[in-house]
This record gives C-alpha cells, sequence and structure tokens, in this order.
C-alpha cells in the first residue's frame, strides 16, 4: 500500500505560478514510476505529466509543455509538479498517482492516488 498526499494548490492569477507537491509513503518509493492528473469540473481526469522511477525519464501534455516541469527526490519520497505561466484552462482539482507499469498517460494504469488538491487560475 501507498499514501500519497499532495500540497501546495491554490488560487492565483493568469501568468503565475504554484509548485504542486506530493509526499509518499508506505512500499518503496522507487518502486513507482509518477505522474500528475487534473479534473476540471464536468470534464474527465486527463494527464497532465508522468516521471519515471529515476526521474531519468519525463513526459508532458502538449497542453503544458514548456510551462509545467515534473520532479522527483527519492531521498525525500516526493514528486513536485512546477506549474508556470499558468492560464485559466489549467483550473482543475490536481492529483498525483503512483504506478507500477503501464502507460504514462492512462490513468487506468496507475495503482495509487492521492485525495488531490485545487488549483484555481483566476483571469
Amino acid at each position: 500500500q501507498v499514501q500519497l498526499v499532495e500540497s501546495g494548490g491554490g488560487l492565483v492569477q493568469a501568468g503565475g505560478s504554484l509548485r504542486l507537491s506530493c509526499a509518499a509513503s508506505g512500499r518503496t518509493f522507487t518502486s513507482f514510476a509518477m505522474g500528475w492528473f487534473r479534473q476540471a469540473p464536468g470534464k474527465e481526469r486527463e494527464f497532465v505529466a508522468a516521471i519515471s522511477w529515476s526521474g531519468g525519464s519525463v513526459y508532458y501534455a502538449d497542453s503544458v509543455k514548456g510551462r509545467f516541469t515534473i520532479s522527483r527526490d527519492n531521498a525525500k519520497n516526493t514528486v513536485d509538479l512546477q506549474m508556470n505561466s499558468l492560464k485559466p484552462e489549467d483550473t482543475a482539482v490536481y492529483y498525483c498517482a503512483a504506478r507500477y507499469s503501464g502507460s504514462y498517460v492512462s490513468a487506468g494504469s496507475y495503482d495509487y492516488w492521492g485525495q488531490g488538491t485545487q488549483v484555481t487560475v483566476s483571469s
């Protein structure tokens, strides 16, 4: 079992920045590749970013490429999402997730999820 707890969400103006953090506890953190997803009201959960267990490979949705950066610290059991140049369309609940294997873009591939943190970007 793995417990994931997100933090760092909030309200920010368009063009601003936020840094989300996800703290993991339970099983060995390096057993998992990690991802961030988001879900806006009335929409399906969508892939945002993912990182391999070593941090050597990262992946981004086209909508956030160049603005968001995912990173992990295996010594601290954390994975972060730095979000810059935020847009109103980035408003959503952001979820941290962990997976053993499978497609990094598919929510169904992830085995554990956090409770989510709200990000609201005002225009």
